[in-house]
């Protein structure tokens, strides 16, 4: 009725559509006054000098200098940092920065010691923006200030996860809160979403929508379009072409999927101007948020002048201030910024590959990187955090050997040999091409910056133009010329995934701070790592597996002893009560107040009175009960979860009463209220406290359903998953495995067979399955929830990732009964039944062993290739009748 209105909408669109004209870095001032006026530069520049020398005398009167240099040096790269600085004017940005860093470790805020090449520059580590001596590990300033190419610089702060945001709340309050606003960000319409928004305008069943979402294979690393799911998917096929509706949901979503849906905010971009903002950008407002957002993203912010400040969270920063915290209540005073570098216990868990938890170490094969290379010096550590990344990666063979003398190192030229003795002749650093390129061929460092950049961008122009320069100056120096192309192609190639030394050692430093941590105070280290993860179940059974490992008990959730994080004693980690499902913060700070007010729980009939049902409901109260936090309340977990609604009762005639006022005094004398009358309960048996416990926590946390299996796994020879997947990572792998089937989800191929992934558990975590068409119709029956079965599988690495194929499945309490009824083939997995079937049937095709275990007929069949023919004894041992070898008791 309206149709202008449409057109309206493009009127007020087209208005909108505006970008910025390309300005200067506006930076905001310092101290107070015109930031424009030639005094304010020069004021900075003064405070900036100021700070920086007494930062810097400061630093060297703690830690010394680097072996090889005198404080002159320092002095001179100093003055040198800042002219540049002050050359380029960017004081301001170095003062600011520093500003909030200092606010930030004053007050016990805790900050990472650099990340990128910020941690190149002398000038930041005197100003506390940094923690790592540039001089004493080779940094160079260039690499992050380059004066013969003008460009800002860009300080990535890590901050404690948990504080981030007083610090961005500082800088607010700083600069103005009218000068401060996060960078926005927009989110694209992808498959799933596209198909959910455009259904609910098409008004369709909610259940029809989510039917066709499901089947939109969802890879949040790899997302796959909507053309491509419906190509792939012959149910949305059909769907499409058998209802008109589908069509055209189909057909919508396919013309809006990449349109922006929504806007949100950049993960750590905070921009800070020099006057109120909407005099620069248009701002957004998102009423969650207290800081306003820029209607522009990051590069057009940035074009319009405005300068972004990173305040990045790091959970790794926030494990290690809690493990201080958690150290301190023991009195243990901990330092993470003054522990020694060269701690041996560190050393041996990292040549261990001891590092689940480990800072940028603790991936499967990093682990086995790490086990080669047995870092024993900070440098190791700094080399193999630059090594293990594609490209780079076929370099670590190379350093472990010549580290361990079982390769010489080349050094290339004597002229740059001091620059490549660290990593034993293998240029692993950015900044080692630049110092290739100063030593043998006379370049500034600025000018070899340009050099590297060249390198790595693959930029061929200006490659032509340097490559002829880096010859000419290495001939001049006295190299041959053949020698010199030699080495120009060998940094070329090196430089193309050469790695930012700053930036790695940096984070060198972090994982070795979580080293020695885990090293010298495991149980403090682990109770804090699974603090921080507190939401994430996966993370948690790794963690508790590593605890027990290690010999470290995990005690079970306890409403007399838990609390909303994980707690070390000298000897465990007490389990948190808010990391069980159900069971909300409010609950457990509610349930740890009215212990701190009361003392522990003397039984249930206390706790009932104590808790607040409002706060602590009946789902709180079922997981709590599944989950043992209960049991030291004299009530066993059947009895505790089948009287939930009582406790719950009595919970709230407690309230009640206090509401009203009544005391139940006689005489001036408290009367103690009876015991709550609990319904007796059948208590649950071990499978059934098991199933329930990982209901409620997520895992297996007191045992496993596969505990009264493992005499029987030893003796097949079964691996445990974490082993088996860590061999996986490295090489295609077969092997036989053990698990409790958690689910299944059944799909259809496009040939019409169907096929299911299959949730299994063991003793040391989880993990997924395919099974295809034949091996499904096979053990459809087993594969139900709570099920033990044994897996013949084949795995391979995809990235991360761990994909394993089930070959063959087969009952283990089957098999575990077979062995108990005395037969006396021993079922070794796979490997021992392949080779009876070579024993027994000669001939091609399949052999079907059939074990028949007792009088009553009850069979566990195995199917196997036919093998060699066997011998008369052997084919006695066993009855073939129609290829079927019927077995008694051998």
């Amino acid at each position: 009725d309206l149709p202008e209105a449409i057109e309206n909408t493009i009127e007020v669109a087209r208005r909108c559509s505006h970008r910025p004209r390309e300005h200067a870095p506006i930076l905001p001032q310092f101290v107070n006054g015109t930031r424009s006026s030639g005094a304010q530069g020069e004021t900075e520049a003064v405070e900036l000098r100021r700070q920086s020398e007494a930062g810097l005398a400061r630093r060297l009167a703690e830690e010394g200098v680097a072996p090889g240099y005198e404080a002159k040096a320092y002095a001179d790269r100093l003055a040198f940092e800042l002219n540049v600085i002050t050359g380029m004017n960017y004081q301001g940005y170095f003062l600011i920065v520093a500003d909030f860093i200092q606010w930030a470790k004053a007050r016990g805020i805790p900050v990472g010691p650099g990340r990128g090449s910020g941690a190149g520059s002398l000038v930041a580590w005197a100003l506390t923006i940094t923690d790592l001596d540039p001089m004493r590990f080779g940094l160079l300033f260039e690499r992050f200030l380059n004066p013969e190419r003008v460009s800002m610089p860009d300080f990535d702060i890590d901050f404690c996860q948990d504080r981030r945001d007083e610090v961005i709340a500082y800088v607010r309050e700083r600069y103005g809160a009218d000068r401060v606003a996060h960078i926005i960000t927009f989110g694209k319409l992808q498959a799933r979403a596209v198909l959910r928004d455009v259904g609910r305008v098409l008004q369709m069943p909610y259940g029809q929508v989510d039917r066709l979402c499901k089947l939109v294979p969802h890879n949040p690393a790899n997302p796959i379009t909507l053309p491509q799911a419906i190509a792939s998917e012959p149910r949305l096929q059909e769907s499409r072409d058998s209802e008109p509706i589908v069509a055209k949901l189909l057909d919508i979503g396919q013309r809006l999927e990449g349109l922006y849906r929504h806007a949100s905010t950049h993960a750590a971009g905070v921009v800070i101007a020099d006057r109120p903002l909407i005099e620069l950008v248009p701002l957004y407002r998102d009423p969650r948020a207290q800081l306003p957002a820029t209607q522009f993203n990051m590069k057009w912010a940035e074009a319009a002048g405005l300068v972004k400040f990173d305040f990045l969270g790091l959970k790794t920063l926030t494990v290690i201030e809690t493990a201080r915290e958690l150290l301190a209540r023991k009195g243990i005073t901990l330092d993470p910024a003054r522990l020694p570098l060269d701690d041996a216990a560190s050393y041996e868990l990292l040549a261990r590959g001891d590092t689940v938890g480990v800072f940028q170490l603790e991936g499967a094969g990093m682990r086995d990187a790490l086990r080669k290379l047995k870092p024993d010096r900070f440098e190791d550590i700094i080399a193999i955090v630059a090594l293990y990344r594609p490209g780079p990666m076929d370099n670590i063979d190379s350093y472990v050997s010549r580290k361990h003398g079982r390769e010489q190192p080349d050094y290339l030229h004597p002229l740059i040999q001091p620059t490549l003795e660290e990593t034993y002749g293998v240029i692993i650093y950015q900044e080692q091409v630049m110092q290739i390129a100063r030593e043998l061929s006379g370049f500034s460092l600025g000018e070899a910056d340009l050099l590297r950049r060249a390198m790595g961008k693959k930029i061929k122009k200006e490659m032509a133009q340097q490559r002829t320069r880096f010859i000419e100056g290495a001939v001049g120096k006295g190299v041959d010329r053949a020698r010199a192309e030699f080495i120009f192609e060998l940094v070329a190639k090196f430089a193309g995934y050469g790695f930012n030394k700053s930036h790695a050692a940096a984070y060198a430093l972090i994982a070795y701070q979580t080293a020695y941590l885990k090293a010298n105070h495991p149980i403090e280290f682990l109770a804090a790592s699974m603090s921080l993860d507190i939401g994430n179940t996966d993370k948690l059974n790794g963690f508790a597996q590593e605890a027990r490992r290690m010999g470290i008990r995990i005690e079970p959730p306890s409403v007399n002893h838990s609390e909303a994080g994980f707690m070390p004693s000298d000897v465990a980690i007490r389990y948190s009560l808010a990391a069980l499902r159900n069971v909300g913060r409010q609950a457990v700070d509610h349930i740890c107040t009215e212990r701190e007010k009361r003392g522990r729980f003397k039984d249930v009939s206390e706790f009932a009175r104590a808790i607040n049902p409002r706060i602590v409901n009946k789902r709180a109260l079922e997981t709590l009960a599944a989950a043992g936090a209960l049991d030291e309340l004299g009530i066993d977990r059947a009895t505790a979860f089948a009287n939930v609604d009582r406790i719950m009762a009595a919970g709230t005639r407690s309230l009640e009463d206090a509401n009203d006022g009544q005391n139940d005094l006689f005489d001036g004398v408290a009367r103690t209220p009876p015991p709550i009358e609990l319904r007796p309960a059948e208590p649950w048996v071990p499978t059934d406290w098991l199933s329930r416990e990982f209901e409620a926590v997520g895992f297996f946390l007191t045992g496993h359903p596969l505990d009264d299996y493992q005499d029987v796994l030893d003796a097949l020879g079964a691996e445990t998953w974490v082993n088996f997947a860590a061999k996986a990572r490295t090489r295609r792998v077969v092997g036989t495995l053990a698990g409790t089937v958690l689910a299944m989800r059944e799909r259809q191929g496009k040939s019409g067979n169907a096929y299911a992934f299959v949730a299994f558990s063991d003793p040391t975590g989880q993990f997924e399955a395919v099974v295809f068409s034949e091996a499904l119709a096979a053990s459809r029956e087993l594969l139900q929830p709570g099920g033990a079965v044994l897996l013949d599988v084949e795995a391979e690495a995809d990235g991360e990732t761990v994909k394993v194929r089930a070959q063959r499945i087969s009952s283990l309490e089957a098999v575990a009964e077979a062995r108990h009824t005395g037969i006396k083939i021993y079922l070794e997995g796979t490997r021992a039944l392949t080779t009876l079937a070579k024993q027994v049937g000669g001939g091609q095709g399949e052999l079907r062993i059939v074990l028949r275990l007792d009088d009553a007929g009850r069979e566990v069949e195995f199917v196997l290739p036919r093998g060699i023919d066997a011998t008369p004894k052997q084919r006695s041992a066993l009855k073939l009748v129609d290829g079927v070898a019927a077995v008694s008791v051998l």
